[in-house]
């Protein structure tokens, strides 16, 4: 050990967030060491480079709802491999993981809360638990999303994050691909609004589903977003894909988006669309 890790070391009045570990952030994209608190107070944007990085459901949720203020609703009950599946580890120990390190039951959030003064329900899925892969669970969570949305009257949105369906659960994870759907058929038909925020990275089977059947689809910049990965599809056509593949500002340009919207811009936007979707007379019918 050096003397100066020996010096820092002893100093123990410092706060655990003011180590060497804590104080900097790294940017993943440009490599910038940028001070923790200046990276969070931009919404975990690189001052930099203007890089969006992922972030946690409860980061989100301060980041969009008014005041920083809402109300996490209960998790669903579902039974827990079903297939009782191993792989290189039991599927029940990958769960246990995934929960110590997010300290969340699984990948898919929703919380109740006001935009712009408007009533909404948010559903987040987390990308560091398990890849934020869609299973039982996350699909009975949007589910339960959608519900909350029908009984308060409520516009549901929803950030993706996902490297696709849950493999460990085979089949029972793409039957979440219907049901979601079926779900937001039941939204539809009580005259209530999607919104979807594709964030990164947005892949797979979400991609196939929930996530491209939005009112209106917006994306942060420079979100990874597709169905099979860009090798894959370069080695099945036998061509080389032009730079930006796949990335928020490619699909917004070939219209499989409607707009790209920085991060401090967001809640505005979405209060827009609240406004402009769900007029206030209309959803205190």
């Amino acid at each position: 050990m050096s003397w100066l890790s020996r010096v820092r070391n002893s100093i123990s009045f410092l706060p655990k967030r003011q180590t060497t570990d804590t104080l900097w952030h790294k940017c993943k994209k440009c490599g910038s060491m940028v001070f923790t608190k200046e990276w969070e107070d931009n919404l975990m944007v690189c001052p930099r480079c203007d890089h969006h990085d992922r972030i946690r459901a409860h980061s989100r949720f301060e980041q969009v709802f008014d005041e920083g203020a809402f109300e996490v609703l209960p998790s669903t009950d579902v039974r827990e491999d079903p297939l009782k599946f191993r792989d290189t580890k039991r599927y029940t120990d990958r769960l246990k993981a995934a929960r110590a390190s997010t300290e969340e039951k699984d990948a898919f959030l929703n919380a109740r809360g006001t935009i712009g003064g408007r009533q909404a329900i948010v559903g987040v899925q987390d990308f560091a638990f398990m890849g934020g892969s869609m299973g039982v669970a996350v699909g009975s969570a949007f589910v339960a999303g959608v519900e909350a949305a029908i009984a308060a009257r409520a516009p549901y949105i929803v950030f993706t994050a996902a490297g696709g369906a849950r493999m460990q659960e085979g089949i029972l994870s793409l039957m979440q691909m219907p049901r979601t759907t079926v779900a937001l058929e039941m939204l539809a038909e009580a005259g209530l609004p999607y919104i979807v925020v594709l964030t990164d990275p947005t892949t797979g089977g979400v991609t196939a589903s929930y996530a491209m059947l939005g009112d209106v689809q917006l994306a942060e910049p420079g979100a990874l977003i597709g169905f099979a990965g860009q090798r894959v599809i370069e080695q099945t056509i036998r061509e080389k894909l032009p730079d930006g593949f796949q990335r928020a500002e490619y699909l917004l340009e070939h219209g499989m988006i409607d707009m790209v919207v920085h991060r401090a811009e967001l809640r505005e936007r979405l209060g827009t669309l609240i406004d402009y979707l769900a007029p206030a007379e209309k959803a205190a019918a």
